[in-house]
């Protein structure tokens, strides 16, 4: 076995991970410039951020079926180059509607890479590091979510910047377009890479190309393991080949029940527990605890660390106490951290004293809060009433976040504990070994398709996540909020306890007569 063949080929395979993660998170930078240079509405700002995930769902379930008729290498190709013209589009967008389109340009990348990156590592590596390789591809999104921050923070500070080569490259009056074009570069090395690329082993044997893959695979198998893994291969196509011609109805054949069944609780289970509620409006959480806006922001960067720490921990775990062991261990975790989360806020109390008052006179006329003197609340969401009945509605929207910080008192230790555990517990289960799971539960002849699939529903599901937990916040409360997502927690818990098979150190072909019951 060659064992840096392996690694090399996944890393770079990998690597479009990286790419979806940085494209995703570099937003978050870019929204407080958009929004004045173009006279941007709430609404079109949302769209800005939101327009990325909606063309990424429409790729994941076409990257699949176009994989399975191109090949996997190629798409990644294509992804590539989507994700370079998405970085320059969006650097030279003239205009708001210029830069959403280029913007879903760079979605269409997005899906193809997130789904087909892990189906051809899983098409590569032995079974024994299929787990490991192919949460290679989560830990690179979660390191493009990082280095995107830090970049962003970089080329502020450039902005700042008195050196005459940051003066010349005009950080400061085009922060923003730097921001976003600065992801041409990992595009284009992506590209390049990927011609040191062979073509997916179980691809070139579903076209006949036995040679080809036979070739591919000794080099990450030995010559003799990869002869006999062909041969298992070749078998497993040749019985397919005998079935009618793949289409979406074979998903739902009573043969697939189970496998599809599995699929898609894990890929909703993975978004509903809240992960991008966190991620997303993690220095809001933080912030409404009372601990003002630098701290939230600091706390803020730990959760990224966390998340990138447990996610390592869960690729060296991942074949060693396999995926099931690992889920129960995370959904566990999920559900207690938001139980936490959910007792925090529930204990909370909200008073507006005179000295707290006072100090809200640079952003309202104080005279409105007078009616809220003293008064306790015991939740968010009553205080919030008795607040958008006392000051105008641009006031309480502009400014909620800084009248609940002032009249907050709670312990913010609980929230930090919660959201720390709650986002250790995702990274180190559900987050990467969804995908390898993915890449192991559905047959050889059906595995695009299925993957685009249960792909499509989770990022649908990831995306009215994001849309509906700020209304959720207004309506609900954050402890509802919060006691929802520990629910939806606990009911995946039951269901991989009961319902799903361990997967791990079996060959894919295996798996498909564990799981496939004709």
């Amino acid at each position: 076995m060659n064992l840096r063949y392996t690694i090399f080929v996944s890393f770079i395979v990998a690597l479009g991970g990286f790419l979806m993660g940085f494209d995703a998170s570099v937003i978050s930078g870019v929204v407080k410039f958009i929004e004045p240079q173009f006279d941007l509405t709430k609404i079109q700002l949302g769209w800005a951020v939101s327009c990325l995930t909606l063309t990424a769902t429409l790729a994941m379930f076409l990257a699949g079926p176009l994989s399975d008729k191109l090949g996997r290498r190629t798409v990644l190709k294509y992804a590539a180059a989507l994700y370079f013209i998405s970085a320059i589009g969006s650097a030279i967008a003239p205009s708001f509607w210029f830069l959403v389109l280029a913007r879903m340009v760079g979605g269409f990348g997005v899906g193809a890479s997130l789904i087909i990156a892990p189906i051809y590592i899983a098409e590569i590596a032995p079974s024994k590091m299929r787990g490991t390789m192919v949460s290679l591809n989560q830990l690179n999104i979660v390191l493009g979510i990082s280095v995107a921050f830090f970049t962003n923070y970089m080329i502020l500070q450039l902005g700042k910047s008195n050196t005459g080569w940051a003066e010349m490259l005009q950080f400061n009056n085009y922060n923003w377009r730097w921001m976003l074009g600065l992801e041409a570069l990992p595009a284009i090395i992506y590209f390049i890479f990927l011609f040191f690329v062979p073509r997916s082993p179980r691809w070139l044997a579903m076209n006949g190309l036995d040679n080809e893959a036979l070739q591919v695979m000794a080099k990450s198998l030995g010559a003799e393991e990869a002869k006999l893994q062909l041969k298992s291969i070749s078998q497993s196509i040749k019985a397919s080949s005998q079935k009618e011609k793949t289409s979406l109805k074979e998903l739902f054949k009573p043969s697939m029940k189970l496998v599809l069944l599995i699929g898609i609780v894990i890929a909703v289970t993975q978004q509903i527990t809240g992960i991008n509620s966190v991620f997303f409006y993690a220095p809001m959480i933080f912030e409404q605890t009372g601990i003002g806006t630098d701290a939230s922001f600091s706390q803020a960067i730990l959760v990224g660390l966390i998340n990138l720490v447990f996610t390592l921990f869960a690729i060296g775990l991942v074949d060693r106490i396999g995926r099931k062991p690992l889920l129960i261990f995370g959904l566990t975790g999920i559900a207690i951290s938001m139980f936490i989360l959910s007792t925090g806020f529930s204990k909370a109390t909200y008073q507006l004293t005179e000295d707290k008052i006072q100090a809200c006179e640079s952003f309202v006329d104080i005279e409105h809060l007078s009616s809220m003197q003293n008064v306790v609340y015991y939740s968010d969401l009553d205080f919030n009433k008795a607040l958008r009945n006392s000051v105008s509605e641009k006031a309480f929207k502009e400014h909620q976040t800084d009248f609940i910080s002032k009249a907050i008192s709670i312990n913010p230790w609980l929230v930090l504990i919660g959201i720390l555990g709650f986002v250790a517990s995702f990274a180190i289960s559900i987050g990467p070994v969804m995908w390898v799971l993915f890449s192991e539960l559905f047959p050889n002849r059906i595995r695009g398709l299925a993957i685009s699939f249960v792909g499509l529903i989770n990022s649908g599901i990831s995306f009215l996540v994001q849309l509906v937990f700020p209304w959720e916040q207004m309506n609900f409360g954050n402890a509802t909020t919060f006691l929802i997502y520990g629910i939806f927690g606990a009911l995946g818990l039951v269901f991989v306890f009961f319902m799903l098979p361990e997967t791990k150190g079996k060959s894919l072909e295996e798996l498909e007569l564990i799981l496939v019951k004709e």
